[in-house]
């Protein structure tokens, strides 16, 4: 178990996955100001089940993603930073939030890839870029590169799904890339029903 420094958000974060961030609680600035002094800056993500980003009181989940600190501009009252999603992680204990949340994790193990789910993640990948192309208002585009690397691809498939963070906090907790490529087409083809509903 490790004690690390924790960011939970309103929203998911998944491995291999940009996250940008504007931080202004002084707290956060205090736990990036930190950061910025460690050979390899890192910090956990788990979503906020009920409460708020600000202030604290808040419930969060028990499974995490790991965060990598990549860049961090300062503005006038607001730090810039993008970091992005590594490892993912399940929170034994939460400690004093003082002067920033921190968090006892174990690491969870990655999943491993099998060439035998290429046409799955192909069949997801097909989907979620259909879906993505018909949905109201996403965060990203249907055209939204991938990666290379067909695990990392997965991942980023997740990311951009155009899902709500209960249906992806689902998938962050998947335990074999086979199931986390069906889940996405499941929730997906889901969240496509809905809309074409209403």
């Amino acid at each position: 178990m490790t004690a690390i420094p924790m960011f939970p958000l309103g929203s998911v974060l998944f491995p291999f996955t940009p996250l940008p961030l504007r931080v202004f609680e002084p707290r956060y600035l205090t736990m990036v100001g930190r950061l910025l002094d460690e050979d390899d800056p890192e910090f956990g993500v788990v979503l906020i089940e009920r409460g708020h980003e600000v202030g604290g009181g808040d419930r969060r989940t028990s499974i995490g993603t790991m965060a990598r600190l990549v860049s961090v501009s300062a503005g006038a009252e607001v730090l810039t930073a993008v970091a992005v999603g590594t490892d993912r992680f399940t929170v034994e204990q939460w400690l004093d939030d003082d002067p920033y949340p921190r968090a006892d994790v174990t690491p969870l193990p990655r999943l491993e890839w099998d060439d035998a789910l290429t046409p799955l993640e192909k069949e997801a990948e097909a989907i979620v870029r259909r879906t993505l192309a018909r949905a109201p208002e996403t965060r990203w585009d249907a055209d939204t590169e991938l990666a290379d690397e067909p695990l990392a691809a997965a991942w980023q498939l997740a990311a951009i799904a155009p899902l709500g963070e209960y249906d992806r906090y689902t998938l962050l907790q998947s335990t074999t890339a086979g199931a986390l490529l069906r889940q996405i087409i499941d929730l997906t083809l889901e969240a496509e029903l809905l809309w074409s509903a209403e």
